[in-house]
């Protein structure tokens, strides 16, 4: 059986990725949660990790004895091995489309995720409103996110990016969580979108786990002194 190395559900939004791509498309795996007490070089996260990858850093992927780690590699990894669950548009054209946007969310939208670190089970829309005024580049950020998801859903009919779940959606569901947690302002149809993927089985076990974390992570938190 596959085995899925994560970190703390409630922080680490590369973790999520995958771990709703396989239980949303129903892949049976067991999950391994190493909790983020630092990430210094010695501390038990970076200890456990070193020894499974080089990166030493979650997720990491272990299919016998192959080690699989960044969020891409492992997406990609599932999606050969399980073709039949069509975890990519079938369509060339689409499939080309998919792996430019998760691949654009893999390197970009830095503004957001730098200054809208993804925490479930808070809700900090003063903190948001804040952010949405000052940070030029998470405004630009968002924008981004509602022509490409605007532009891909009024193509592909919806209720996904591409239709039915793909890896896309896996990949910006830490999106729509930091949509949500800082109440970040959305246009109709990308609202209806998130509300789509935050009610979608796999995300939702995922976030019901994270809120019933309590494991609150002070280094990890940059605009709250306590849950």
């Amino acid at each position: 059986m596959l085995k899925l190395f994560i970190g703390n559900k409630n922080y680490s939004s590369w973790s999520m990725r995958p771990w709703v791509l396989l239980k949303q498309a129903g892949i049976d795996f067991e999950e391994i949660m190493v909790r983020f007490d630092s990430f210094h070089s010695q501390s038990q996260f970076k200890t456990t990790m070193t020894k499974l990858g080089p990166t030493g850093k979650v997720p990491l992927l272990l299919d016998g004895e192959l080690a699989v780690w960044d969020t891409l590699a492992i997406a990609e990894y599932v999606a050969e091995e399980f073709p039949n669950v069509q975890l990519w548009p079938a369509q060339k054209a689409a499939r080309a489309r998919a792996r430019s946007i998760c691949a654009e969310m893999h390197s970009g939208f830095t503004g957001l995720r730098s200054q809208c670190p993804m925490n479930i089970e808070a809700r900090l829309p003063e903190t948001g409103a804040l952010i949405w005024r000052d940070k030029p580049a998470v405004r630009a950020d968002v924008a981004r996110l509602h022509t490409m998801w605007e532009e891909l859903l009024a193509q592909h009919g919806g209720p996904m990016l591409f239709g039915h779940f793909t890896i896309a959606d896996a990949y910006f569901a830490p999106v729509c969580t930091r949509l949500v947690t800082y109440d970040l302002p959305l246009s109709p149809a990308v609202r209806a979108y998130v509300e789509r993927v935050l009610a979608l089985p796999g995300v939702k076990a995922w976030c019901d786990a994270a809120v019933a974390e309590k494991d609150f992570l002070d280094f990890e938190e940059p605009h709250r002194l306590k849950p």
